[in-house]
């Protein structure tokens, strides 16, 4: 009997790539595809149901999206194509073959104006057409398949691909000064975790566990990108001089939520996902970064 197949998108992004990484460990259990845009447009909705007659998975990992928030507020249709329409249409196709499919989605689903962590199904109102697209896109995936889970994350990072820490890193080592946002609060995740977590919460799918729906994960701790950027410093031992700026001193084409932080309990209850302190994950990070 052949052993199961799961799919995973973005495989070139930070989630798909650490994915990639854990996936040798399983080997002997599941079957592993990775694509890209090559092999998966999701700004061609209609060429999707082709690649599912193809492959015909058992698990669905989209970690695919148009992730460039600002550019979004001008590219409205190619945005809406890859985030919302594809997702519906992924999702739909899964459930023709009675696949399990997990999507990531993000904290800008919020408008910000919280006080405390989000809930899952606390109501969503994005303040940034990024956020609309990926809040279109939780729908669809839930009206179109019942064996959907959504797994909203934020602040993501990895020793792979363009993020914060690696920018900040960069520009410490180049720079005396840098000044960094600190009225917008989240929680950073490290993209590894994620992808340990996803895996994890696909064996338990497979031993029977169907609590599908909405769930959201990062690292613990809230903190502020300043906060993020005075830890990144410390962890690297760097001298760059690190300012707080309010966001108005920073204005983007997309407005952020200001508040964005995210209660995780659901998914540790549900499938008991481990959770990791985020200084103890970047200070491993910056590490690897400065060990290669």
């Amino acid at each position: 009997m052949p052993k199961p197949l799961i799919v995973v998108t973005g495989k070139n992004g930070q989630l798909g790539w650490e994915i990639t990484q854990l996936s040798a460990t399983l080997a002997s259990q599941y079957q592993f595809k990775f694509v890209d845009v090559d092999e998966l447009d999701l700004s061609n909705p209609a060429s999707i149901p082709d690649f599912f007659t193809h492959y015909q998975p058992q698990y669905f990992i989209h970690c695919a999206a148009y992730t460039q928030v600002d550019k979004a507020e001008t590219e409205q249709e190619l945005v809406l194509s890859i985030n919302a329409t594809s997702v519906g249409v992924l999702a739909e196709e899964c459930a023709k073959l009675d696949c399990l499919f997990i999507t990531i989605s993000t904290d800008y689903v919020f408008d910000g104006n919280g006080k405390s962590p989000y809930l899952p199904y606390q109501e969503t109102s994005p303040v940034n057409y990024y956020g609309k697209t990926k809040e279109i896109g939780e729908q669809l995936a839930l009206k179109n398949n019942p064996k959907t889970i959504i797994i909203r994350t934020s602040w993501v990072y990895s020793t792979h691909g363009n993020n914060f820490v690696k920018t900040m890193l960069r520009l410490m080592a180049q720079r005396p000064e840098l000044k960094v946002v600190a009225d917008q609060v989240g929680c950073p995740t490290y993209a590894a975790d994620l992808a340990s977590a996803i895996l994890h919460i696909i064996a338990q799918v497979a031993n029977g566990n169907d609590q599908f729906g909405i769930y959201q994960y990062s690292n613990t701790g809230i903190i502020s990108w300043y906060d993020f950027a005075v830890a990144i410093k410390e962890a690297a031992v760097l001298p760059c001089n690190v300012l707080p700026i309010p966001t108005t001193d920073y204005p983007t084409p997309a407005k952020r939520p200001a508040y964005s932080a995210m209660d995780l309990s659901s998914i540790e209850a549900a499938f008991g996902v481990v959770l990791h302190p985020w200084q103890e994950r970047l200070n491993r990070v910056v590490t690897l970064l400065q060990s290669n």
